[in-house]
């Protein structure tokens, strides 16, 4: 019953309307705003027991109530897994293809969830469309690599098109899946030679309902300088990560990529489905803001900022 209602809700957001639900009957054009959230208290522990009264919404500013809620979503995940391969990660690259392996593995339900892996640098290559099974990851990911240097005589350049990508990904690939949905993102966060801005990359990912994931997995000695290859990458990174209610992680001696990595699986196993009706019937197609919080102090909520709305 619990699976059923949150599909509901799902099918619902992506604008299709049931005669009705339970006690309740909706009219023809009601639309579930459906969001994802996850809750942890101050030391960063995942708090997943918590009930529906102990949240609260709004949406612009305006008290919502929340009509569907699970504790825990056994829904269908869509991941992306995002590859940075541009020159500047080049000794990182072999540490990030172990890692993202391990993470497939233990996160990846075989027949249920689906997959792809797209890398970025002064292209954007889809090194594996959407998959249900793991084993065309086995045969493409050992070939996800930086340019060659033939590569880059043959009118290349050293670019690195991240927002570009978070675009094409979240439109192209994401926006007509239905489930959870949730880009992850290994890069150092410096964009280079990219058409689309940060924003423009948020709002795609907004516009198709997806999480973005992102890791900071730089090699501190490319750039020789942190102000390039520091701040503006981490800043860009952490942006995309809170906009869409996704997570931001930076790889250090003291949090390692494996680590990272299992902390993103558990999010992702831990969260809450909270559906609500727009007390304001839309009538244009504009984003509107979510503010999601939780009555108990000392909780933190990690959940979207907003939606996109259409008529």
């Amino acid at each position: 019953m619990r699976t059923s209602v949150i599909a509901l809700c799902l099918l619902l957001s992506c604008g299709l309307t049931p005669a009705q639900d339970g006690d309740a009957i909706f009219s023809t054009g009601v639309k579930i705003v459906n969001t994802l959230a996850t809750v942890q208290n101050k030391s960063g522990k995942l708090i997943s027991d918590l009930p529906k009264e102990e949240f609260q919404l709004l949406e612009d500013g305006r008290p919502q109530v929340i009509k569907y809620f699970s504790q825990q979503s056994d829904l269908p995940l869509t991941l992306g897994l995002m590859v940075d391969t541009s020159m500047s990660q080049t000794r990182v690259m072999d540490a990030e293809r172990g890692a993202s392996m391990r993470f497939l593995e233990q996160m990846f339900r075989e027949n249920k969830d689906h997959v792809f892996l797209m890398q970025f640098d002064m292209v954007i290559q889809m090194r594996q469309a959407l998959t249900a099974s793991l084993k065309p990851l086995y045969e493409v990911l050992p070939f996800v690599d930086t340019p060659t240097r033939q590569e880059l005589m043959n009118g290349g350049s050293a670019g690195t098109l991240l927002f570009d990508a978070v675009v094409k990904a979240s439109t192209d690939v994401m926006k007509p899946m239905q489930g959870r949905k949730a880009l992850i993102v290994l890069s150092d966060g410096v964009d280079v030679g990219s058409e689309a801005h940060v924003q423009d990359a948020i709002e795609a990912a907004q516009r198709s309902d997806t999480l973005i994931y992102s890791i900071e997995f730089s090699d501190a000695t490319f750039y020789g300088s942190h102000l390039l290859g520091g701040n503006e990458g981490r800043n860009a990174l952490m942006k995309l990560a809170a906009e869409t209610g996704g997570g931001f992680f930076s790889v250090s001696k003291k949090l390692s990529i494996e680590q990272i990595f299992a902390i993103i699986e558990a999010e992702l196993r831990s969260q809450y489905s909270i559906g609500y009706v727009s007390d304001k019937p839309c009538t244009i197609s504009e984003f509107r803001k979510i503010q999601l919080n939780v009555k108990q102090k000392g909780l933190m909520v990690q959940a979207r900022a907003r939606y996109w709305a259409k008529p």
